[in-house]
């Protein structure tokens, strides 16, 4: 007969489900000893046929003798069996129910959502406010041409110049809230007006990109806007630029807000776009892409029929009020020089795309990666529930993706056909606005479902934020530090003197109270008629101009035209009229340079 295997448990064996769980051990560490187990109580081995005195007869009323091949002794394996009733074997996650995944947007998750674009607007700000440099041409200028315009409007006091007629927005609106700024605040305050625009803008941005998403892509859209070259930069600049792209995102906000309320609700976006446009001309590029949104974003929840009523609703409410403020105004004379009928450059296609890559092209492949996931997949929320939600559709999902996507490169495709790289940082801006939403998606579908890669979506954060900060810091060093300038020719302005610049908005924003805009001359252009009656014009009318001493003070930089610089470095040398007060050396992105004046002697 074959000897009984002890480690083979039957399926009346009481421990056939300790062993089979992995384990022979009690609760308290102990191993108990089995009854047929041949060991001894010190866990000896042995064989009852090789040692045979060891099997003692049985004798009644003695305790704890062996019985037959059984031991009557209560052991411990067998308390420990009787105490754990069986179970079956394994371990399974109980079922949760569909009440613990909830879709609606709770108080803590508000709360939280809140806190981080805190966080994000607290990192926006502080990257704005680090930049530091004297007052750009373009923000003297603008503010310069407010201060002019409030005075003709409280005093009566006649503008210097035709501001309307070669602005890129209508003088009335933004320098006219910037100059009052500037006049309590300074150069930083019509900067922070800026700040507050962008930081506005922003939180259009998550509170659009929520509706449409959800708070996760909300929060990455936003993120990445944020720390943008152009949203950084914009955010300590005080030009139109952040004003209109504030619009812009409100008038898309209420678009998009009003998805659900009556066909008529759409009409209060129009004003905005409109205005958007009066502050920036360059913002009506972006009309159109209002416009479909009003399409795409009622059309899973009203229908067809009403999201193409209320599209044309907005579409003609916007042409009208156009229509109405072009014909009431003389502006379109400034959207004529400016915009419509710009001059073309001599920037290649080449370098302008690759600027534009720079610039925005790591956001704009995340939107592209974002708009095709979500076209593949339209579920936005991990939740079991989420399937059985309505599903705006492949098609739907394609065009929203392609008009978001689209409108960024709307700027760079108008700056090619224009061939100048003028303004076109802060356009790539502008046209990112619309992308950041998709965006935000493609951040959540490269961290994945319960955030299981975030440090993918880190690694891109940081590498916007590493280019955004160094982008800005280079844009704002390119022009040179003017105040050891202003300094230096602060005691030759009045009221009477005629003065020769390379950036003359300059000097005059600093010293508007002793100058006008009149007594300025710039090296892009100029008229000249000498005591003869002798006409000049072009790079004659300075050397004219020179040799007849017809200026009290000049300043170059040797930046803004240096070939008209030449020419009038070249007049004023050996001239009996003008002697050398000071070269004046600066530091900029593009390396050295020098302030260069002369002051009349004669």
């Amino acid at each position: 007969m074959s000897r009984h295997d002890p480690h083979a448990p039957g399926s009346h064996d009481p421990y056939a489900e300790e062993d089979t769980a992995g384990g022979w051990f009690g609760s308290d560490g102990f191993v108990p000893r089995r009854p047929d187990d041949p060991r001894d109580g010190y866990g000896y081995s042995y064989d009852a046929r090789t040692y045979p005195y060891q099997r003692q007869p049985y004798r009644p009323g003695i305790p704890g003798q062996p019985q037959g091949d059984h031991d009557d002794r209560p052991t411990r394996a067998l308390r420990v069996v009787a105490e754990r009733a069986p179970a079956e074997p394994g371990y399974h996650v109980p079922g949760t129910s569909e009440a613990s995944w909830s879709l609606a947007a709770g108080r803590r998750r508000a709360w939280i959502s809140r806190a981080v674009l805190l966080c994000v607007l607290a990192v926006q700000a502080a990257l704005s406010l680090r930049l530091s440099n004297t007052a750009f041409q373009d923000e003297a200028l603008y503010l310069a041409a407010g201060h002019a315009q409030l005075d003709h409007l409280l005093h009566g006091t006649p503008l210097p110049k035709d501001y309307a007629a070669y602005f890129s927005g209508s003088p009335q609106l933004y320098p006219v809230l910037a100059a009052l700024v500037d006049g309590r605040f300074g150069l930083a305050g019509a900067r922070s007006l800026s700040l507050v625009f962008m930081l506005a803008t922003t939180g259009l941005l998550y509170s659009l990109t929520r509706r449409l998403f959800n708070e996760r892509a909300a929060l990455a859209a936003a993120a990445l806007f944020a720390v943008l070259h152009s949203t950084v930069v914009m955010g300590h600049y005080a030009t139109y630029d952040a004003a209109a792209v504030f619009l812009l995102a409100l008038a898309t906000w209420i678009v998009v807000r009003t998805d659900r309320a009556p066909v008529a609700a759409v009409l209060l976006a129009a004003p905005v776009a409109v205005l958007a446009v009066g502050v920036k001309y360059a913002a009506a590029l972006y009309l159109p892409t209002v416009v479909v949104l009003a399409l795409l974003t009622a059309w899973p929840r009203r229908g067809v029929g009403p999201a193409v009523g209320r599209t044309v609703l907005l579409g003609l409410g916007i042409g009208a009020l156009l229509a109405a403020g072009v014909y009431a105004t003389d502006l379109m004379a400034g959207v004529r020089q400016t915009t419509t009928d710009r001059e073309h450059g001599t920037d290649g296609a080449g370098f302008l795309l690759r600027r534009s890559a720079e610039w925005g092209g790591l956001m704009f492949l995340t939107a592209v990666g974002g708009a095709v996931s979500y076209v593949r997949r339209g579920r936005m929320h991990e939740s079991p529930l989420a399937r059985r939600l309505d599903d705006p559709g492949r098609r739907r999902r394609a065009l929203l993706g392609l008009v978001l996507c689209g409108t960024a490169v709307l700027a760079p495709a108008y700056q090619v056909y224009l061939a100048t790289q003028v303004s076109l940082f802060k356009h790539i801006g502008f046209g990112l606005l619309f992308a950041a939403p998709m965006a935000g998606v493609g951040v959540t579908r490269l961290v994945g479902a319960h955030f299981r890669y975030p440090q993918l979506g880190i690694m891109l954060w940081t590498a916007v934020l590493c280019l955004g900060i160094a982008q800005a810091d280079w844009r704002f060093a390119l022009w040179p530090d003017s105040s050891k300038m202003v300094r230096t020719v602060e005691p030759y302005m009045n009221s009477r003197g005629h003065y020769l610049s390379s950036t003359p908005e300059v000097p005059l924003y600093y010293f508007r109270e002793e100058t006008t805009h009149r007594q300025w001359q710039s090296v892009f252009g100029m008229e000249y008629t000498d005591g003869k009656g002798r006409y000049f014009s072009g790079d004659d009318a300075y050397r004219a101009a020179l040799r007849d001493g017809e200026f009290d003070l000049i300043v170059l930089d040797g930046l803004t035209n240096p070939r008209v610089d030449d020419i009038v470095a070249e007049a004023v040398r050996g001239n009996p009229h003008y002697r050398l007060l000071a070269d004046l050396p600066f530091r900029n992105s593009a390396g050295t340079g020098e302030y260069r004046i002369w002051i009349k002697t004669s």
